[in-house]
């Protein structure tokens, strides 16, 4: 007797394979590579990847991409009816040969035919949409501590020693001194006279901070423009 070959049975029949790429996503929807064709990664491109699926009767697509390529087409695709799964290079590393994009797209199509592969887990899209503010108002306060550091900089430069009168340059106090210095008020005790009444450190000692060099370059260091 000859040796038999266990075969797998097919459990997504309408299943497409899509290998994602910064500049172009090749898409598989069977095992034949004459149907394997690219799509550019516009607007457009997305309809058209779409309705070649639906031409091929797709219900179900399996996409793998190692940054985030994928992100666009996976909603453009949802939105569109597909059940899609974003898979991770660890379930499709075993490709056989020299790998090509038609290759992988063929070989992700396969497994995922067969029911051998899981999606990653995604956030929803309201998750999604807290997470992009989140890293957004850290990123903010991270540049805030950077122009922070160049403001104190910059009145150290000049003597203008604010800092230690001053515990925070950047409260109320601190800034109206800052914004008199930058509209070119220069006398200390006028600007000593701006800080909120309930400053521990007296108008005296503040006054004493703030007479220095004044230098153009070192003013132009504002907080932001």
């Amino acid at each position: 007797m000859g040796k038999q070959t266990a075969t797998l049975p097919v459990v997504n029949a309408h299943a497409a394979g899509i290998d994602i790429g910064s500049r172009e996503h090749w898409v598989a929807v069977d095992q034949d590579k004459e149907n394997v064709k690219s799509f550019g990664v516009y607007t457009q491109d997305h309809q058209y990847l779409i309705d070649y699926l639906r031409q091929y009767g797709i219900t179900s697509v399996a996409m793998e991409s190692t940054g985030s390529y994928w992100q666009t087409l996976f909603n453009a695709l949802q939105q569109a009816g597909f059940d899609v799964l974003l898979v991770g290079g660890s379930q499709t590393k075993n490709v056989q040969g020299r790998k090509t994009d038609v290759i992988d797209c063929l070989w992700i199509q396969r497994l995922h035919s067969l029911g051998l592969l899981s999606g990653s887990f995604l956030l929803s899209d309201t998750l999604q949409e807290l997470r992009t503010y989140y890293y957004h108002r850290q990123h903010i306060i991270e540049q805030q501590a950077t122009y922070i550091h160049k403001m104190q900089k910059a009145l150290r430069l000049m003597n203008i020693r604010l800092d230690v009168a001053i515990r925070d340059i950047t409260g109320k106090s601190g800034l109206v001194i800052i914004e008199a210095i930058l509209a070119g008020n220069r006398d200390p005790h006028e600007l000593a006279s701006l800080v909120d009444i309930r400053m521990k450190k007296s108008k005296e000692e503040i006054a004493q901070s703030l007479p220095g060099w004044w230098r153009a370059e070192q003013l132009s260091l504002r907080r932001s423009d």
